[in-house]
């Protein structure tokens, strides 16, 4: 989006500069990601960064509201309270789609927000290959706050492993070694030295957690990454463990699970932003709208783009039981822009603004950021089958 470096950067591109830079990221973290990343990253102009820190703000002061917990009390539902909670997310990732309004302006409009951890490892092994085979100018950041690779690194163990010897922390997820962004398990493995962990491999002794390592030595888990999602833990009935989320245990979690309900789409109609567009819980339309074509249909306990309806119909709503109405929003609809220039089609661009709350800390804080490129209806693999130039990347911000 910052012109001269669009033009200069595809002009130099090459095909045997693009699988170098994949070649990278394989020898880092001896695995080769599943996704399709992006031939190119995206150049954040000065104007549309400082909405997007604008945007961030705004959002995060409906979350330090002292009444937010009573506001998202009833996203946490039966069969999912988790012991231990903390006094806010420890993550924070905010999704902005960069669109275009009726008058030809430019702005980031949300489109979800997650109490969730993201790719906070592969995004800076990413965007460090990105440098270093191809041109990208020294003054934009992916970054923020100051930080380098080596201070932004060391902040995520803090955050992660606090006072706690490496091997004590977990990364935790569902058969991490068949999920799509097990790449940055290996990332977050490699620079942290922690174990990444399926949940079968937790072992309990009363209110003691531990994994055997590869000699079979009992290690104590002293503190969990959480990576688990509860939508996919609750469809895995045949997954054999001893560990379940609703017992107490002397861990501590980094990304309490609670959070991941706390903050998500339950939230959306909470904002009052120009950066959001109108949403509305569907238990409380007085009736469906006449532009429903305006809008899309979300459920709120879902992720990855799961049982959105782009185009709904009078019928789908109807056929949602009144019960269960609060679970779904209404969202008006907005327009990205295909602002990116490729060798061919011009693609249209998502922003996840990456977020960590430390304890104690007034405030969540960005630090680094995710992108997507899409040439299809949606942002998502299914969208884009057979396309180059989309995927997922990193933007380089003007600050």
């Amino acid at each position: 989006m910052i012109q001269h470096i669009r033009t200069a950067y595809n002009a130099a591109f090459t095909e045997e500069k693009y699988q170098a830079f994949l070649n990278e990221i394989y020898l880092e973290t001896n695995h080769k990601v599943p996704f399709h990343i992006a031939e190119t990253p995206v150049f954040v102009p000065k104007a549309l960064s400082q909405q997007l820190f604008q945007a961030c703000e705004e959002l995060v002061d409906t979350l330090v509201r002292p009444d937010f917990k009573a506001l998202s009390q009833e996203t946490i539902l039966p069969g999912q309270e988790v012991p231990g909670e903390t006094a806010h997310s420890t993550f924070l990732v905010i999704d902005f789609g960069i669109c275009q309004d009726a008058d030809g302006h430019i702005s980031p409009q949300l489109i979800e927000i997650q109490g969730f951890p993201s790719l906070f490892f592969y995004q800076d092994l990413c965007a460090r290959a990105y440098r270093k085979h191809f041109d990208i100018p020294e003054n934009l950041q992916h970054l923020f706050g100051g930080l380098t690779s080596d201070t932004y690194r060391e902040r995520m163990r803090r955050i992660i492993v606090g006072n706690s010897k490496p091997e004590n922390v977990v990364l935790l997820e569902v058969e991490p070694h068949k999920q799509n962004t097990q790449v940055d398990f290996w990332a977050t493995q490699q620079a942290l030295g922690i174990a990444v962990k399926c949940l079968s491999d937790l072992k309990v002794e009363g209110r003691d957690v531990y994994y055997l390592d590869e000699n079979g030595r009992k290690v104590a888990v002293e503190r969990i990454y959480n990576r688990v999602i509860f939508d996919e833990l609750q469809k895995r009935t045949d997954l054999k463990r001893e560990f379940f989320f609703e017992n107490e245990y002397n861990i501590q979690w980094v990304g309490h699970p609670h959070w991941f309900a706390r903050i998500s789409k339950h939230t959306l109609p909470l904002f009052d932003s120009q950066f959001v567009p109108k949403s509305t819980y569907l238990s409380d339309l007085d009736g469906i709208p006449a532009d429903l074509d305006s809008y899309v249909l979300k459920p709120l306990y879902s992720f990855s783009g799961q049982g959105v309806v782009i185009h709904p119909k009078a019928s789908d709503i109807e056929a949602i039981p009144e019960a269960a109405r609060k679970h779904f929003i209404l969202q008006k609809k907005v327009s990205y822009a295909p602002v990116i220039e490729t060798l061919d089609d011009p693609a249209k661009v998502e922003i996840r603004m990456m977020m960590v709350w430390e304890d104690g800390a007034p405030r969540p804080e960005v630090i680094t950021n995710l992108v997507r490129l899409s040439k299809g209806e949606m942002v998502g693999v299914r969208y884009n089958m057979g396309r180059t130039w989309v995927g997922g990347g990193v933007g380089f911000f003007e600050i």
